[in-house]
């Protein structure tokens, strides 16, 4: 079975030079069958993520930890557990997109 991942940035503005207009990017994260895979773990215990209070589920895409929606911590298990997200970082495979702060998941699961 042949597997595809598509990963699109999308720009919107000018792309000419001396164009004033704001430029905005969204990374876009599709596929049929095969998943991106990242680190997923507690935005405030693992990756420190300061604005956020609280355990919530996270990804870090590129170095760059985002709020993920779409998923809960507690949809994979107990979060304070000794393996669970808030103790350790696991790795994830999912789908979805970047926007803002925020991974909008489509699909999301953590590896065994």
């Amino acid at each position: 079975m042949k597997r595809t991942l598509l990963l699109t940035i999308l720009l919107s503005g000018c792309s000419w030079a001396g164009c004033k207009a704001p430029q905005r990017s969204s990374v876009m994260v599709t596929g049929s069958t095969r998943m991106q895979s990242a680190e997923a773990g507690c935005a405030t215990c693992v990756f420190g993520m300061k604005t956020v209070t609280g355990c919530e589920l996270a990804v870090k895409i590129e170095g760059k930890p985002y709020l993920v929606v779409g998923s809960d911590i507690d949809d994979h298990g107990d979060a304070h557990a000794d393996d669970g997200l808030c103790n350790s970082a696991r790795n994830a495979v999912f789908e979805g997109t970047i926007e803002g702060d925020q991974f909008m998941a489509t699909k999301f699961q953590l590896e065994p």
